[in-house]
């Protein structure tokens, strides 16, 4: 991997961040499982994925690292992850997945309708309070950018770059609205993650159903259990190899079906068919949903899901890293604009969760299905357990074809509002 050069920051070099990240990662990991009152009493309260997410945006926010510049996000996110869903999938019963019935789609389908109406909501409610927040004119216009967070916040970052040529604004109010959207959207997964913990409640609250999830679950754990074995150095290299090697192929193929699309029907760039990451994701997920009805499946018994779940909290780690708490006061008006908006992607879920008595599980993977898409909804699907990724990624796909037609319907509803 190529070192990158980085500007101010105290370390300079990936791979010192990289041990950093790991160093804390293990730290998390070995004070959570200890049997000390202190640290039993701790985690009870402060989740160890939140801690995980939480500790390296502080590498970013005191300049001990730039989380900015540094490729360790692109290389987890382009390698580790994809591999991460190969290892996740590779044991998944996908008759027990669709018995988790229609309320996982209803709340995607709620957390995508709450952005699209968000956002003109938002400026009504900004322009009340005070309209310079939302006001600009030509390039610069508020809503120009805010059509670039739809598109991030419906699917991801194929559709934020559609909308960012669809309605052009200038790149100084685009930048502004990267770092409103990476934060916003940092701190509600931060919430979501405690509610991870607090999820029998918040069911309990919900009157919810969620034996379909625990059953799913507890399926998965049974599986793992009956095979479990002591894995030899051939296991571990056969597992990475499957990860990693899918993960290769995966690459070998986006990289030529994704140009070849562009080329030959580039009106499909709008349902993200052009976008190599869009690829990447569903050839790795298809594979490795296709290799579980293969012996292959046997090697969750030595751990594959186990590898795939360390690098999953390395990617946790690295988009935790690309949060600066400090930037939040750089733009407090639009940070205000933004927190409206997800107020209302919330409550609306909420609202709908509660009528449709939907589990926890469900809100928390539908709405990252939409606002993070496939980089962070098996993240949180996985917190509830490692085998309940794959759902976060199926939901996360779907947020892809629909980004740009609801971020640009987004658009358009807010050019009204903002006049």
């Amino acid at each position: 991997m190529q070192e990158t050069e980085q500007v101010g920051a105290l370390i300079k070099n990936d791979a010192v961040v990289l041990g950093l990240l790991l160093a804390l990662l293990a730290a998390i990991f070995y004070t959570s499982n200890s049997s000390k009152p202190i640290f039993k009493k701790f985690y009870s309260v402060v989740p160890m994925l939140l801690l995980c997410y939480f500790l390296p945006s502080l590498l970013t926010t005191f300049n001990i690292v730039d989380g900015e510049h540094s490729q360790l996000y692109f290389m987890a996110s382009r390698y580790l992850l994809p591999a991460s869903l190969v290892l996740l999938t590779l044991s998944i019963n996908l008759k027990e997945v669709f018995k988790l019935g229609s309320k996982a789609l209803i709340m995607f389908i709620t957390g995508t309708v709450g952005v699209i109406i968000g956002g003109p909501l938002a400026i009504l409610a900004a322009s009340a309070i005070n309209p310079d927040l939302v006001g600009g004119a030509g390039p610069d216009a508020v809503w120009r950018g805010m059509t670039t967070i739809a598109g991030s916040w419906i699917g991801g970052g194929a559709n934020q770059a559609a909308m960012y040529e669809i309605f052009k604004p200038s790149d100084h109010l685009y930048s502004i609205m990267i770092t409103v959207d990476v934060l916003v959207a940092e701190v509600w997964m931060a919430i979501l993650l405690i509610g991870v913990g607090k999820s029998k409640q918040i069911d309990k609250r919900f009157k919810a159903d969620a034996s379909s999830v625990t059953q799913l679950r507890d399926h998965m754990h049974e599986f793992s259990q009956k095979i479990a074995r002591i894995p030899s150095t051939t296991d571990i290299m056969v597992i990475a190899a499957i990860g990693l090697g899918v993960t290769g192929f995966a690459h070998l193929v986006s990289d030529w079906i994704a140009p070849y699309i562009e080329v030959h029907a580039p009106a499909l760039n709008k349902f993200s068919l052009t976008s190599k990451f869009f690829w990447l994701i569903i050839l790795s997920t298809t594979i490795g949903i296709a290799l579980s009805f293969t012996k292959l499946r046997n090697y969750e018994g030595a751990g594959a899901s186990k590898i795939g779940t360390i690098f999953i909290y390395i990617l946790v780690a690295t988009i935790g890293m690309k949060m600066d708490v400090g930037k939040i006061f750089d733009n407090l008006g639009l940070f205000l604009v933004g927190g409206i908006w997800m107020a209302i992607h919330v409550i609306l879920l909420l609202i709908v969760g509660k009528l449709i008595r939907a589990p926890y599980f469900f809100l928390a993977v539908g709405s990252k299905a939409n606002i993070g898409g496939a980089a962070s909804a098996p993240v949180v699907a996985a917190a509830f357990h490692p085998s309940l990724a794959p759902v976060g990624v199926l939901l996360a796909v779907l947020g892809y074809a629909l980004g740009t037609y609801g971020a640009w319907m987004c658009g358009l509803l807010m050019q009204v509002a903002a006049h």
